[in-house]
């Protein structure tokens, strides 16, 4: 099953098809219930089509990702920092896919049906539910990541979870230190406020969604994998400068 679900996901025309009904579904939420501001379109424009890692903060399980594709679709049609009317899911862009962790992407029919846009299942590195701990990545997960990077662009949420400034684990420096991709960070905001924690249910009307890609990070690959992971928790605004002072507070 796991391998038919792998080729169905490589198919372009399954890809542009879960595309097209996931970007109408969720396009009102986002364009026309909420206000979307994006920002750095340009930087995405001219980027290569491979080897290149977007990291993002993390607000909820799905539309955050969704968001995304929105995007870049917008983009391929030369919308520029806006979306205009979702003409350009008739013909999306495809060449793209996102971490998720194996046992969210299980849990219900929506997710699956997700997975198939582009999903890259990784194994949690911490399992809340075993208490199962592992060291870095599954060799698997390596695998398809590298695969990935070699034709498609990558969206990973180096912290793992919603928690707003949860460390990040260092399981994102590692790719960045063997594969040497372009990195863009992209901080996200007013998802959590408007939607619900899978980013299904709306939560408020009227939101300011915002979503800005930075320039490209120059990073040191000789650098330790703690060092990489402080440098991109600084440019996704989610290290401990970023927080506020309530929370600093509540952590000391």
């Amino acid at each position: 099953m796991g391998k038919f679900t792998d080729r169905l996901k490589s198919t372009s025309l399954v890809k542009k098809l879960v595309h097209l009904v996931v970007g109408i579904c969720t396009y009102p939420g986002i364009a026309i219930i909420n206000k979307l501001r994006i920002r750095g379109s340009d930087k995405v424009k001219a980027l290569p089509k491979t080897n290149v890692l977007f990291v993002c903060n993390h607000q909820t399980y799905f539309l955050d990702v969704i968001t995304m594709f929105h995007i870049f679709s917008a983009i391929k049609w030369g919308k520029m920092d806006r979306l205009g009317l979702p003409f350009y899911m008739l013909n999306p862009f495809t060449r793209v896919n996102y971490v998720a962790a194996e046992q969210t992407m299980k849990s219900s029919w929506m997710s699956r049906l997700f997975l198939l846009a582009g999903g890259l299942t990784v194994r949690r590195t911490w399992n809340e539910s075993s208490k199962e701990q592992r060291a870095g990545l599954d060799p698997s997960d390596t695998r398809k990541i590298e695969r990935s990077l070699k034709n498609n662009w990558i969206i990973t949420f180096p912290q793992g979870t919603t928690t707003p400034y949860a460390p990040a684990r260092k399981g994102t420096a590692l790719i960045i230190k063997h594969h040497k991709p372009i990195v863009i960070p992209v901080v996200i905001n007013g998802f959590s406020k408007a939607f619900n924690k899978t980013g299904v249910t709306l939560r408020k009307k009227g939101t300011l969604l915002t979503v800005t890609f930075k320039e490209p990070l120059q990073i040191d690959y000789d650098a330790s994998a703690q060092e990489i992971t402080e440098q991109l928790m600084d440019a996704i605004e989610q290290s401990k400068k970023f927080m506020p002072e309530v929370l600093t507070a509540d952590r000391h």
